[in-house]
């Protein structure tokens, strides 16, 4: 992550929506009513082509390139005169000290400030070479800065305890005295200002593996693979998730095969940004006297490893659970085999329209109700004042995040498809939004940086509120599809995460013992841990072995397991706030959502009402998870008795595809139907076409088309004809009752009767 460059006191959240990070969809009935029928996605080529409204105001931060250039430089003079007026001076007195603060502050806004602008510019238009001068100008400043000060540090280390305890008496430090304690809690690991000062300079290159990782996946042109209608779609970064989405199970193995056989042809380039990325934190790790790279990336933080080993063993023994769910999802997608290109399918049905974004920001704004009325105002001014960059372009950069700087308003990096998950994704991305907001208005600078241990929990928090608010209007199949939302929803932090922060583990300790981290080795271990994970239910293919070189999550040091018990902590506030009301808004508000880096994470957490230095909130979660399975176990029971049968002439049918109810009209699998029934059923790969043919009547539907032919005659159908999980579904009653056959309902026990 380019943001682990920062040494100042800025406020970073990332969730990459391609990490299937914790999303949960809408109450589809909902969205639908509102959503045009003829909404469809937008497709822009490049970024003069989107539209204002939807693209961040960078200029917010500086109107021109000439105003960014003035603050790089004024950055430098500012670092130049800082280090002439307070080196070798931090303990003459309170007052010094005080200046010294005072003048770091200054300074670090203005870095930040700079730094922010470089990093959004270019993240929405990598392409673009000025750009790119100007993000490595950013960038060049900020390595700059952190040499120019890297003796700050091991200074204010240097003091002696009781010489520092007797400056921070004073008064006129207050504002500062979390700060610098938080900074000399780590002074055994802090080296000489000679030390500090080398470390400093190699900055540039512990970036590199990054970089070279952003630039590899940036550059890298997938194929083109065949879409649901048949056509060639170009598989990109940006729509893969979606491809893994479909109801087709030819096109998300084709996206699954295509994705990674591609990036696996360059899996030695991989391994060795990956493998310079453990080496280099391993090398931090242990010239700064850490036991290991996991200690040396939560100390700081003030998170004791203990916390990530408990993470880690305890969802190893709820593995059971997962395995369950597997088993579900298994026998609901009606397959022999489930592969992990069925991960992402939805097993449960809904409405898949496209949810323009005007709408999903309406979602947004209903679901957060119970935040209160100065939380929604603040989320129409995220709306209205350019804080959200929407639409993807091939040269944007991919996932979601929200970035900004203590003088900047919040920006909302998005690349929206319009799925119930770009939807959530929203709702996620302005939670960070919204704390940042809270912190950079109600803290001092020095205070205002948000731990990355807390930084997940206000986003996650929103997508629970908006599941809670969804759950109680829905009907027992909406229910049902918000179970399932749900339960993949916690599959992807709490177990995902989870297994990502165990690889992430596994491949530092390998490093830590001088074991080859070649594309193989790491192949291996992330390929066992995947198997482990998802159980004898899931056929882990061999592609998924290379999936750790699409996460640059791996670079963010340690970055991952903080999902997973924000999810947990998060559930917790969300339901204090569902239950308590008000007073839990105001208390989450002011101890939470304005605290910032004022306290120790756990602390903040703990004033906000949930203690994360015991299990129990982890081991909560999972009473959750199993008692959302049990209630989705009950309700694919109940709704199995109500499922949709079929009988010709009398006789029940079994068809390895089940009727379905698609707005109100009843779709079925053509082939097995209409053979039962005498006719001839034919497809034409290239039309996309399905024939029905008896005696002297021949019935034509193409997928995806409104339009039918019988005996040459066009006729308007109620309900496309599509592919379902690999079968071509027609409308029942058209197709039937144009070849002759009677169709009935009978509803008190929901099966279609045909007979002829």
């Amino acid at each position: 992550m380019k943001k682990k460059l920062l040494v100042s006191a800025t406020a970073v959240a990332i969730a990459l929506a391609a990490l299937n990070a914790p999303f949960i969809p809408l109450n589809t009935n909902t969205v639908l009513a509102a959503a045009a029928e003829t909404a469809a996605a937008p497709n822009y080529t490049n970024r003069t082509e989107i539209p204002a409204a939807y693209k961040w105001k960078t200029e917010d931060i500086y109107a021109n390139k000439a105003a960014f250039d003035a603050d790089v430089k004024k950055v430098a003079e500012l670092g130049k005169s800082f280090t002439a007026a307070y080196q070798g001076k931090l303990a003459d007195s309170a007052a010094t000290l005080k200046a010294a603060l005072d003048a770091y502050t200054e300074l670090n806004r203005v870095a930040d400030k700079a730094y922010v602008y470089g990093n959004l510019v270019f993240d929405v238009n990598q392409n673009n070479s000025e750009l790119q001068a100007i993000y490595d100008g950013a960038s060049d400043m900020y390595n700059k800065l952190s040499e120019e000060t890297s003796w700050f540090a091991p200074e204010l280390n240097a003091i002696e305890d009781a010489k520092l305890a007797s400056l921070l008496a004073d008064p006129s430090l207050a504002t500062y005295k979390h700060f610098v304690e938080d900074k000399v809690r780590t002074k055994k690991h802090t080296l000489s200002k000679e030390l500090e000062e080398v470390l400093a300079q190699t900055g540039p290159l512990q970036s590199n593996p990054e970089d070279t990782f952003s630039m590899l996946l940036k550059d890298i042109k997938f194929p083109m693979i065949k879409g649901e209608d048949g056509k060639d779609v170009q598989l990109t970064r940006a729509n893969f998730i979606s491809l893994m989405g479909s109801k087709d199970r030819n096109v998300r193995k084709a996206a699954f095969e295509a994705y990674y056989s591609t990036i696996g042809k360059f899996q030695d380039t991989f391994s060795q940004t990956l493998g310079g990325e453990v080496k280099a934190n391993n090398f931090n790790a242990k010239v700064r006297n850490y036991d290991s790279a996991l200690a040396a990336a939560l100390t700081p933080n003030n998170v004791p490893t203990e916390v990530y080993d408990n993470l880690v063993d305890t969802v190893n023994a709820n593995l059971p659970l997962l395995h369950r769910y597997m088993e579900l999802k298994k026998k609901l997608l009606g397959v022999d085999e489930f592969h992990m290109y069925d991960m992402y399918v939805s097993v449960v049905e809904g409405d898949e329209s496209y949810i323009p974004f005007e709408e999903a920001k309406k979602q947004v704004l209903e679901g957060l109700a119970p935040l209160g009325k100065e939380y929604q105002s603040l989320l129409e001014k995220s709306y209205n004042e350019g804080w959200i960059d929407t639409y993807s372009t091939d040269d944007k950069r991919g996932g979601a995040y929200q970035w900004g700087s203590y003088d900047t308003h919040p920006f909302v990096l998005l690349n929206y498809q319009g799925t119930y998950d770009d939807v959530a994704t929203l709702a996620h991305e302005l939670g960070h939004a919204m704390q940042s907001y809270y912190t950079n208005s109600n803290q001092h600078y020095i205070n205002s940086n948000y731990p990355i241990f807390t930084a997940e929990v206000a986003s996650t928090m929103n997508e629970t509120l908006m599941f809670k608010s969804q759950y109680a209007k829905a009907d027992k199949k909406q229910k049902l599809y918000l179970l399932n939302q749900y339960l993949e929803n916690f599959r992807g932090t709490m177990f995902r995460q989870t297994q990502f922060a165990e690889f992430e583990r596994a491949i530092h300790e390998a490093g830590q013992k001088g074991e080859s981290l070649n594309a193989d080795a790491i192949k291996k271990i992330y390929h066992d841990i995947n198997k482990k994970y998802y159980g004898p239910s899931v056929v882990s293919d061999d592609g998924i072995a290379m999936e750790w070189a699409r996460v640059p999550h791996f670079y963010y040091g340690y970055y991952v397991y903080q999902y997973a018990t924000s999810f947990a902590a998060s559930a917790a506030l969300a339901h204090q706030v569902l239950t308590e009301g008000e007073p839990a808004v105001k208390r989450i508000t002011d101890n939470f959502l304005k605290a910032g880096n004022s306290a120790a994470p756990i602390e903040v957490l703990k004033a906000a009402g949930v203690d994360m230095s015991t299990s129990k909130p982890i081991e909560q979660a999972f009473e959750v998870f199993e008692e959302t399975l049990v209630e989705m176990e009950k309700l694919v029971a109940e709704l199995e008795k109500e499922k949709i049968k079929i009988k010709i002439n009398g006789t029940a049918q079994t068809f390895k595809q089940a009727p379905v109810n698609m707005n109100g009209s009843v779709l079925i699998p053509a082939r097995g139907v209409f053979e039962t029934l005498g006719a001839t059923v034919g497809w034409n790969e290239a039309a996309q076409q399905v024939t029905v043919t008896k005696g002297d009547k021949k019935v034509v539907l193409t997928l995806g088309s409104d339009v039918a032919t019988v005996n040459g005659q066009q006729v308007t159908l109620q309900q496309k004809a599509q592919l379902i999980n690999g079968s071509t579904m027609v409308p029942v009653r058209f197709v039937s009752e144009a070849l002759g056959a009677k169709v009935e309902w009978d509803a008190e026990n929901a099966t279609v009767v045909i007979t002829q």
